[in-house]
This record gives C-alpha cells, sequence and structure tokens, in this order.
C-alpha cells in the first residue's frame, strides 16, 4: 500500500480523508456512498481502515474537508464563517464556523437545493435542484457535450453563472457568511463559470444582507489534503 511506503520506519497514528456523499453523525463507522460509490453504501470500512492500518481515522465528506483546507490556508483564511460551494460532475458544500466544519446530522449538500420546482424555466434540466442546471453533469444532459467543449465566450457559461447565483444567493440567506468560496472544476477549469459574473446577477437579486464577498477557490486539487491537515491538527494528531 502507498501509505505505508510513505510512512516507512515512522509510526502511523492517525489519517483523515474524505469521501462524496451524506455521512451519518450517529454512526460514523458506516457510509452512505450513493451513485458515487455503491460498493461502500452501509459497509464499516472506516473500521476496517483503522484495523488495517493500527491508526486512528477520521472521515468527512470530501466538499467539507475541501472547505476546511480553504478556510485555514485557502480563500477563506481568517474569516469566522467560510461556505464553500464546489461546482463540478455535481454540486457540493459546506459551512466552516471559527475553522471547525459546522455541526449537521448528516452533512450538508447545497447542490440538492431545489431552484426550479416546476421545471418550466428550465425545460431541458434533468431535474429542479441546482446540481442538475449547473454541474458538469447537467451540461452535458443540457447541451450534448461536456462543459469543457464550450469555448469561454459561449454563452452557456452566462446561463449557467445566473442559475449558480440563485443557489448562491440561498446558501447565503441561510448560513449568513461573512466569505463564499466557489470551488471544483467548474470554476477554477478552462474555460469555466466567471465567480465575477456570479457575484454580479448575485447582486442583480438586491439581496437582503450586504453581499459577503464571493471569491475563487486557491487550493485547486490540494485542497482535500490541506482539510485533511486541519482535521489532524483539530484531533491533536499534529
Amino acid at each position: 500500500m502507498l501509505l505505508i511506503k510513505l510512512v516507512g520506519d515512522d509510526d502511523l497514528l492517525a489519517i483523515a480523508g474524505g469521501a462524496p456523499g451524506p455521512i451519518d453523525a450517529e454512526n460514523p463507522t458506516k457510509y452512505f456512498g450513493g451513485i458515487n460509490l455503491p460498493d461502500w453504501n452501509d459497509k464499516p470500512f472506516l473500521d476496517q481502515v483503522a484495523k488495517s492500518l493500527g491508526a486512528e481515522v477520521f472521515f468527512e465528506n470530501d466538499a467539507a474537508l475541501v472547505g476546511l483546507g480553504e478556510a485555514h490556508f485557502g480563500a477563506g483564511k481568517d474569516a469566522e464563517i467560510v461556505v464553500y460551494m464546489t461546482v463540478s460532475t455535481g454540486v457540493g458544500g459546506s459551512r466552516i464556523v471559527d475553522g471547525e466544519i459546522d455541526r449537521s446530522m448528516n452533512g450538508f449538500e447545497p447542490g440538492f437545493q431545489v431552484i426550479d420546482p416546476t421545471r418550466l424555466l428550465c425545460k431541458d434540466c434533468s431535474g429542479p435542484t441546482l446540481s442538475e442546471h449547473v454541474s458538469g453533469n447537467a451540461v452535458l444532459h443540457r447541451f450534448g457535450k461536456r462543459a469543457e467543449d464550450f469555448a469561454q465566450d459561449d454563452p452557456m457559461w452566462q446561463d449557467l453563472a445566473a442559475w449558480l447565483a440563485i443557489g448562491v444567493n440561498n446558501s447565503i440567506v441561510h448560513w449568513s457568511p461573512d466569505v463564499f468560496v466557489l470551488g471544483g472544476s467548474m470554476i477554477v477549469g478552462d474555460p469555466a463559470i466567471s465567480v465575477d459574473a456570479v457575484q454580479k446577477e448575485f447582486l442583480s437579486m438586491e439581496p437582503i444582507f450586504s453581499s459577503p464577498k464571493i471569491v475563487k477557490a486557491e487550493l485547486g486539487d490540494r485542497g482535500g489534503l490541506y482539510g485533511a491537515m486541519a482535521l489532524l491538527e483539530q484531533h491533536g494528531k499534529e
């Protein structure tokens, strides 16, 4: 195993990681991977990992872990309340308060918020949720080709920014952050949804709160690693 090779002769005390999907706070040793990792559903794999490695295991939703990384080391550093939303094949996110993942029963899934309940505004979308309007999978369903196959100046990107702004507005109303970080391949890739366009669309809604900073994620593909380091430090495993 690569991890064992990396540790070498040192003792492995603890590991931290994440995966997509909700996590049962009442029984975190089991996991629901949904359509992403169906073979992991309702399996005590954390116990199995801990036993095989002889180390304590800390596990979080992957978007929550990246959000933790951005709050400690990236675009949300030094902010008291950070909302992180990732837009990639799907849409996920998390709320970080005073440097820690906020409490919840089953995690956070902002991609499942309903933004078009009658499906009259976007008749070619596969469903009413934010993810079904702006994710990479949504683009493929709606337009018949991958997001990366569109030129940056294609009107499709502005359409996605307008829909994403609705989700950002809803999340701001509910979570009231001082920094809102947007990440994921549909945001930090090339081409991508413009964060400036999202903020402009958001402000056009005349939000009830003064606008928090809406910024692009800074840590890229390493956000989860930074989040894992922060999680281990919080558990005294520096």
